[in-house]
């Protein structure tokens, strides 16, 4: 982490009015001076930025619709169809086929659609394939700490190795032995830390590797050789709708399936199999219970846009513009943070920061999340932008969603409001503690 000038919080920055474009954006490898002169506490500008967002949602889920979306994109929706119908098959076949095709899984890989989003799709892999081999949990925020208790907890593998580590830190990846089943993330949503990349999954594995990809999947490389499971979810890098999962299985994770009968009693939403077989049907789209044709729809609108803009490699190329935005920001400005340590593990999804001003450190925890939610809260009210607090069990700070639906002009108009609004609570907050005084 850079070092930090101490500054008190009755000296904020002054609030420039506009950030460049996207087109002057520094590479995130250069960065500028992180030691600006700050204004005496009089000099605070209270004038609003000049320009915002035309798209101010950055949440991380749902995430903002694709540029150009509109309700016109649904007018072929098989409404009112039975999902076992030829055309409405025919369109959950399509989901499955062009998200393979986009996302580049291998053609011996198996696809499905799942209920419950990527929270279901994880589920089912963990408690149809986990029990046969050990198995090590990486733990490092939210949803990794729910699949380790899952592990453990739920599913009784209490001999599970549940390797941890906190906000902002990876575990110790080589350190996971080939000879276990591995469940991680391949980006923590909401500490904003990826894996770097996958050297560490050894190409001979004799465990299966189950990655919950649902922020990384189609804006991050993926090397699907050193992966068996991978899941994900429609509203997330494409901006489609919540509640459907996808779930996509190597060959090796089919043979578990098919040689492994979990003892545990297993629910009608889980059972991936059939007579002991894989049960084909569902990688063929005859989803295990009904879909919604609205939202398949939509996710079809969702694939129609990444194949007009460039496919999987302009997907990767958007989300990578949008970090670089806002690296480029983070590394100008002394208050703010990545809440990652190592730049190699930022995710450029869900983008992490945290309020490294020496005065907000000093404040309590309910305090320092009152402040945040302050700052949020101001630039809602504005119109500015929406849904980017941090996580609610992650440390205070803020978490901007720049998937591959997000425009980085979008980014950079976000940025002003961001100074601007942090001077206003830090002023706020410094007249609170005079007043308590």
């Amino acid at each position: 982490m850079s070092t930090h000038p101490v500054r008190s919080l009755a000296a904020p920055v002054r609030v420039a009015a506009d950030t460049p474009s996207s087109a002057s954006v520094a590479p995130a490898a250069a960065p500028v001076s992180r030691h600006p002169v700050h204004p005496p506490a009089a000099a605070v500008d209270h004038r609003l930025p000049k320009t915002k967002p035309s798209d101010p949602n950055f949440s991380s889920g749902p995430c903002t619709k694709f540029p150009g979306w509109s309700l016109d994109k649904l007018a072929d929706a098989a409404l009112g169809r039975s999902h076992r119908a030829k055309q409405p098959k025919a369109k959950l076949r399509a989901v499955i086929d062009r998200s393979k095709a986009l996302l580049g899984l291998p053609e011996d890989w198996v696809v499905g659609i799942v209920p419950g989003s990527d929270t279901g799709a994880v589920e089912i892999a963990l408690w149809s394939l986990l029990g046969p081999r050990p198995v090590t949990v990486l733990e490092w925020e939210s949803f990794t700490k729910d699949w380790a208790t899952d592990v453990v907890g739920q599913l009784g593998l209490g001999e599970a190795q549940v390797m941890s580590a906190g906000y902002g830190q990876l575990p110790d990846l080589a350190a996971v032995s080939p000879a276990h089943d591995v469940v991680f993330a391949f980006n923590g949503t909401t500490s904003g830390v990826r894996v770097p990349n996958l050297d560490w999954i050894a190409d001979d594995r004799e465990g299966l590797a189950i990655c919950d990809a649902t922020s990384a999947a189609f804006a991050m490389e993926m090397d699907f050789s050193k992966l068996d499971v991978v899941t994900w979810s429609w509203q997330k890098v494409l901006g489609s709708e919540a509640a459907h999962g996808m779930l996509a299985l190597s060959p090796r994770a089919v043979a578990r399936l098919e040689s492994h009968q979990p003892e545990r009693p297993m629910p009608k939403l889980f059972r991936l199999t059939k007579g002991g077989k894989l049960n084909a049907g569902i990688f063929e789209g005859a989803t295990i219970n009904t879909p919604s044709m609205l939202a398949v729809e939509d996710m079809l609108a969702a694939l129609d846009w990444a194949d007009s803009i460039g496919g999987g490699a302009a997907l990767i190329a958007r989300a990578d513009a949008n970090f670089a935005a806002l690296d480029t920001w983070v590394q100008a400005t002394d208050w703010i943070e990545w809440l990652a340590d190592d730049p190699a593990t930022r995710s450029t999804t869900s983008m992490c920061l945290k309020i490294v001003d020496p005065a907000f450190l000093a404040l309590d925890d309910a305090a320092q999340a009152a402040f945040c939610k302050a700052l949020v809260s101001r630039i809602e009210a504005e119109g500015a932008g929406y849904d980017f607090n941090g996580y609610r069990s992650a440390p205070a700070g803020l978490r901007i969603w720049g998937g591959s639906t997000v425009e980085t002009a979008n980014i950079e108009a976000l940025l002003p409001w961001l100074a601007w609004s942090f001077a206003r609570q830090t002023e706020e907050t410094i007249k609170q503690k005079e007043l308590a005084a």
